[in-house]
C-alpha cells in the first residue's frame, strides 16, 4: 500500500512563502511527480491512495499523468469531509474556485485489488496544522486481504506505525515545539486524571 500527499503547486501556497517561510513548504509541479521511480517499488498487488485538492488540473494529472508513468490504474476516488467539533461543514459548499470543506482521495492498484469500496466518505475534524491529513492506514486496512501490508508513505511529515516513512520532513509534526513540556506536578495530575477515567469507564 502506498499513501502519498503530494505538495502540489498553487498560488495560495506561493503567497504563504513569500509572506513566511516557515508557513509554507517546497511545493511541486505535476510533471515532477510523474517523474517519481515509485513504479520500481510497487508491489504485484498493491493498492495507491492520493491525497488530491479541489484543482481540476491537479484531478486530471493523477489520473491522466502521474498514475500511467507510475504505472498504476486508476480505481475510483473517495472523499474527505472537513467539519468542525459541530458536525458542520468548515465553511460553505461553493462552485468555481470558491474554497471547498473536502477534499479528494484517488486510488490506484497495480495488479489485483478486491472489494475496495467504489465510494466512501471520511468525515474529521481537521487539524489546526496547515495540510495535516487523517491518518488511513485504519481506514485502508480493513479492505487489505494482506493483515499487516507493506506500507510506504510518500511526503511523510510524521511518522505512522508499520510504515515507511519518505520525504524532506518526516518528522515535521512532532517536533519537540509541537509539545507542551508538563513538570512532576502536572505529570501527577495527568496520572490521576488518566486513573478516573480508567475507573469511570470501568464502571460504566
Amino acid at each position: 500500500m502506498v499513501i502519498a500527499d503530494p505538495p502540489w503547486w498553487n498560488k495560495y501556497i506561493r503567497r504563504l512563502k513569500v509572506a513566511n517561510s516557515k508557513l509554507s513548504y517546497s511545493m511541486m509541479y505535476n510533471e515532477e511527480i510523474s517523474l517519481i521511480p515509485l513504479k520500481n517499488l510497487l508491489a504485484n498487488n498493491c493498492l495507491v491512495a492520493v491525497w488530491c485538492t479541489n484543482s481540476p488540473s491537479n484531478v486530471s494529472a493523477v489520473k491522466d499523468l502521474i498514475f500511467p508513468k507510475w504505472g498504476v490504474e486508476y480505481l475510483t476516488t473517495w472523499y474527505w469531509l472537513k467539519v468542525t467539533t459541530n458536525f458542520k461543514p468548515i465553511c460553505e459548499f461553493g462552485s468555481g474556485c470558491k474554497k471547498q470543506p473536502y477534499e479528494r482521495i484517488i486510488f490506484g492498484k497495480v495488479g489485483d485489488v478486491k472489494n475496495f469500496p467504489k465510494s466512501h466518505l471520511v468525515i474529521s475534524v481537521p487539524s489546526a496544522l496547515h495540510s495535516h491529513k487523517p491518518p488511513l492506514l485504519d481506514v485502508l486496512g480493513q479492505y487489505m486481504e494482506s493483515k499487516n501490508p507493506q506500507t510506504l508513505e510518500l511526503f511523510a511529515r510524521y511518522l505512522l506505525p508499520n510504515t515507511t516513512s519518505v520525504g524532506f520532513e518526516p518528522l515535521k509534526w512532532q517536533h519537540i515545539s509541537l509539545y507542551e513540556s508538563l513538570d512532576d506536578d502536572d505529570m501527577d495530575k495527568t496520572d490521576e486524571s488518566v486513573k478516573r477515567a480508567i475507573i469511570d469507564h470501568q464502571e460504566f
